[in-house]
This record gives structure tokens, C-alpha cells and sequence, in this order.
């Protein structure tokens, strides 16, 4: 439930810089802002210079404020702002006044769940304002940008209402029989059910593809011990990250960095060569590499051109078998180096010497992220939204037989929950939205 208290927290990041802002916000937001900077008053979305003063009547600093009268703000209650110079002594001293007139200091997300709250925002805006602050790739806020825009929203809307079509003309086939329906309603209900379950399918897997945009997407390196993994994550990383040594199995557990490739962030996951372990720690990092490439959005997997095929690298090719479903980068590294290796037991290779240069498999790395993000297709950011439209999808594809054998109360089950699941996305469902559409379409009881 929201509270009528005042709240107030410092809007900026500490540290030093040339602004810092003080939100507040709540009934009493524009009566503490007059009696701080003794103006008679504040002319909403208008920035106001005024000198802050302390409840001793010292002057603390000269600032911007701003006013945002309810319903016109983010949290659809009265906000001030006061724009001051940066630095986190300033800013903390107008909070402290701020809190001596009586509001209280705001909880983390407090300003976004009474905008939730009031109606301003709704759950996909609040996760995307989380998200776009952490955001760490120009494709990221993209994405969260069009999700802030009301993107998700629209998806979400464009589904309930057709849910709420189907709902409402089978809730009035069951209670009403004997009323005039559209002699094609159920071929309607039918071709908005195939509709809603290919969009929720293209959905879902858009959104696994993408998952790593957020957070960075993970690539993992893989191959027997002393190929070159560690030469490849140093150059990818253009600094000496990892021990380079001619003596095999140096790495011996996993190894994770950030990069950036154009416009992608990539966590890179430098693995201990797979090989038969000779002692219980090294069998331990071979376990966490082929966890890592479990888990890897990319396997790069390195063969050394410079020695034959051996029972080592077969490993390596049936860890990549198990994994086809992946995306698989291979290399064929140390080509500077007379050539051993079989190629013919590898498939579309990039050969590349890591002493030298690695662009071609840069480029590689950059043309599969390219088109795994550039994509029309709406897109989940959040744990939450993926598992609310797994279980919309699961319904959809549940009713279809009960509508086709005409057990209605069954198909109306499976479409109220997938109601409410679509509908957890944004906000939550009620009933009554059901009944509008139902008393509102139809002439009852004539």
C-alpha cells in the first residue's frame, strides 16, 4: 500500500561533479521546498534559482528548483528538485534539512513503486529504469529505451485484449446459449489463438538469443591444454590476463573477463585445458569448463595447426557435437607454424595465429552478435517476464484442443490463466475487464 509520508533521496551518484539533485516528493514536497529556500512560491515545470537555507537561517548553497505539480510527475504526487553543486557534502546537508521538516528518507525504488502505484508507470517500465541505470552496451539501452517507450506494454495489450475477446464470448456461450452469436466467432477465436501462440513463440525465442544483451553476452574459449586459449584472451583483451607457459595445463580453472566487440559487451570465459585430469584439482577446472561452455551463448574452440589430430582434440569435437545447437566459432590456431592437423576433420575454420592478428575472428564475433540483436522481434529483459509469457504460452497451447471438442469451460480456464499471466507483466488482471467486454459487446438478457 503507498503511504502519504514525504520521502526524499539524493538522485545523483556520489562523487564529485558540477550538479547534484535532491528529489523529494509526497504532499509536503512544495511546503518544505518554500520554507528551504524562503520563496513564496514555485511555478510548476519552471527552473527556479533560489538560495537554500538551513532551519538555523545559514546559507547552504544556491541552487535550481524545480517543481512538478501532481498529477504531472513520475510519481504522480507533488516533486521539488533542487539542482545543486555537486559533491556529496552539499547534497547530503539538503537532505538532512529536507528530513528535519519532515519527510523521511525515500527506500531504494521508493520513487518508481509510487509511480507504479499511482498509475504512472507500469511493472516493464520499472524494470526497464532498473536496468537501463546498470546498462553497459549502446545495444542495451536500445533495447530497455523501447521498452521504456511502452513497447512490452503494447505487446502485453494487444494480447489481453484479444484474450478478452475470446473469454468473453465464451463465458456468454456458456451462460447465454440461446443468444445470437456470430456464426464465425469460433473461427475468429480460433485464428487469434494461432496468432497469439506464434507471437509468444517468436518471443521467447528472440528473447533466449538475446539474453546476454543486458548483462553481456558469454563466450566461452575451449580446447586441449596449450593450444593457445590463454595467448587468445590476453590479445582479445590487449592485456596480460592470463599466464601463458609452454608447460601444458597452466590454466587450471576458468577465467572470466568483460570486453567490448562494436557495440556488444561480451564476458569472455577462458577455460583449463580438457585433457584426462592427472590430479583432483585440475579435474575440478576441467569440469568448470565444460560448464562454462554449457552455459556460453559462443564456444570458440581452438585446434593447434601445428600437431596432429590427437584423442584431446576428438573431446573437443564431441564437446561441440553436444553442443550443435550453439553458436561455434573454430579455430585453427598457430598457422604461422608448418601445418599437422587434419583439416578435413573440422568444418568452416578460421585459421589465425594468435602471435599475430585475431580481426577475422573479431569480426566473426561481432557479424553473430549483429545478428542475434538486430531483430524486430519483441524481446524479454527480465527473468520475471520470460517465466509470466512460458506460462502464457503453456495455456494458449492447452486450449487449443478443448476449443476444437467444444468443452468451453475448459477453454475458458486455460485462457483465463493465461490472462492472468500475460497480464503479471504489466499489471495485474481483474475480472471486471473481463465483464466490461462482455455486457459491453453483447445485448444480455433481452
Amino acid at each position: 500500500m503507498l503511504d502519504d509520508n514525504t520521502i526524499v533521496a539524493i538522485a545523483t551518484a556520489n562523487g564529485v561533479g558540477s550538479i547534484s539533485i535532491v528529489r523529494v516528493s509526497g504532499k509536503d514536497a512544495l511546503s518544505i521546498a518554500l520554507r528551504l529556500s524562503k520563496k513564496k512560491e514555485l511555478k510548476p515545470r519552471v527552473a527556479t534559482l533560489g538560495t537554500i537555507y538551513n532551519t538555523n537561517d545559514e546559507i547552504i548553497d544556491e541552487a535550481l528548483l524545480i517543481y512538478f505539480k501532481n498529477p504531472h510527475s513520475f510519481t504522480g504526487e507533488d516533486i521539488v528538485e533542487f539542482q545543486c553543486h555537486g559533491g556529496i557534502a552539499i547534497s547530503n546537508i539538503i537532505m538532512e534539512e529536507v528530513l528535519k521538516c519532515g519527510a523521511r528518507l525515500a527506500n531504494p525504488g521508493e520513487f518508481s513503486k509510487r509511480a507504479f502505484l499511482n498509475g504512472k508507470i507500469d511493472l516493464t517500465k520499472a524494470e526497464a529504469i532498473a536496468k537501463i541505470i546498470e546498462a553497459r552496451s549502446e545495444d542495451a539501452v536500445k533495447l530497455l529505451a523501447k521498452q521504456l517507450k511502452g513497447e512490452l506494454t503494447d505487446f502485453v495489450n494487444d494480447i489481453r485484449e484479444d484474450l478478452l475477446f475470446m473469454l468473453a464470448y465464451t463465458e456468454v456461450n456458456i451462460d447465454y446459449a440461446e443468444e445470437d452469436l456470430p456464426s464465425d466467432i469460433f473461427e475468429q477465436i480460433q485464428n487469434k489463438l494461432n496468432k497469439i501462440e506464434e507471437k509468444l513463440s517468436n518471443t521467447l525465442d528472440a528473447s533466449k538469443r538475446r539474453e546476454g544483451l543486458i548483462e553481456g553476452f558469454k563466450v566461452a574459449i575451449v580446447g586441449k591444454p596449450n593450444v593457445g586459449k590463454s595467448s587468445l584472451l590476453n590479445k582479445l583483451l590487449n592485456f596480460d590476463r592470463a599466464i601463458i607457459s609452454d608447460i601444458a595445463g597452466t590454466t587450471r580453472d576458468t577465467i572470466e573477463e568483460s570486453v567490448k566487440i562494436g557495440t556488444h559487451i561480451i564476458k569472455i570465459v577462458d577455460t583449463a585445458g580438457i585433457r584426462e585430469a592427472s590430479d583432483v584439482i585440475e579435474k575440478i577446472g576441467i569440469e568448470k569448463s565444460i560448464e562454462a561452455v554449457n552455459e556460453a551463448d559462443i564456444v570458440i574452440a581452438l585446434f593447434d595447426n601445428s600437431k596432429a589430430l590427437d584423442e584431446e582434440d576428438r573431446k573437443i569435437i564431441n564437446l561441440l557435437e553436444e553442443n550443435s545447437h550453439k553458436e561455434i566459432i573454430t579455430i585453427l590456431n598457430k598457422c604461422d607454424l608448418e601445418n599437422k592437423f587434419e583439416k578435413d576433420k573440422l568444418e568452416n575454420f578460421v585459421s589465425l595465429s594468435t602471435k599475430e592478428t585475431i580481426t577475422p575472428l573479431i569480426q566473426k564475433i561481432e557479424h553473430i552478435l549483429d545478428s542475434n540483436t538486430h531483430s524486430d522481434d519483441m524481446t524479454l529483459v527480465s527473468k520475471r517476464q520470460v517465466d509470466e509469457v512460458e506460462n502464457t504460452y503453456s495455456h494458449i497451447k492447452q486450449a487449443f484442443l478443448p476449443l476444437e471438442t467444444g468443452e468451453l469451460e475448459f477453454f475458458a480456464h486455460h485462457i483465463n490463466e493465461a490472462l492472468e499471466s500475460i497480464s503479471n507483466i504489466t499489471r495485474p488482471y481483474e475480472h471486471d475487464q473481463m465483464l466490461d467486454v462482455m455486457f459491453g459487446s453483447f445485448c444480455l438478457g433481452k
